[in-house]
């Protein structure tokens, strides 16, 4: 029986799957956690949204919403291994778009008055009115 050769292991990085490279930017904490993002439609690569075996080159653009955030980053670098931020941060570059959006959304957000302003948890009587809210 013949026995198959052992995969061999680029030196150089020209592709990276997208859920790594989202681990390694320090986007999501975990692959895992990054995988469930893709898979739920909050990354999109090239504009159209993608499966996290992708695999990313220098130069592409990713858009992720993380919360009430997006974001458009263009990937600088490739790397398999999480590094500290400042290392991550080398890895892509945001727009210019990307960030004023972000910066005008926060602006509206702290704009906006705070409705549900609370003491605590609902006392007794606190919670016989929300019964008979809900139940009404």
């Amino acid at each position: 029986m013949a026995k198959s050769k052992p995969a061999e292991k680029k030196t150089d990085l020209n592709r990276l799957r997208l859920d790594k490279w989202l681990w390694a930017a320090r986007f999501y904490k975990t692959r895992s956690v990054a995988k469930h993002a893709i898979e739920g439609g909050k990354v999109y690569c090239e504009g159209s949204r993608c499966k996290p075996g992708k695999e990313v080159e220098i130069g592409m653009e990713i858009r992720l919403r993380q919360g009430l955030d997006e974001r458009t980053v263009i990937i600088q670098a490739l790397s398999e291994q999480r590094r500290g931020a400042p290392d991550a941060q080398l890895l892509y570059a945001e727009t210019e778009e990307s960030i004023e959006q972000r910066e005008k959304q926060a602006l509206e957000r702290k704009a906006q008055p705070s409705l549900w302003q609370s003491d605590g948890k609902p006392n007794k009587r606190d919670r016989r009115l929300i019964h008979r809210f809900k139940q009404s």
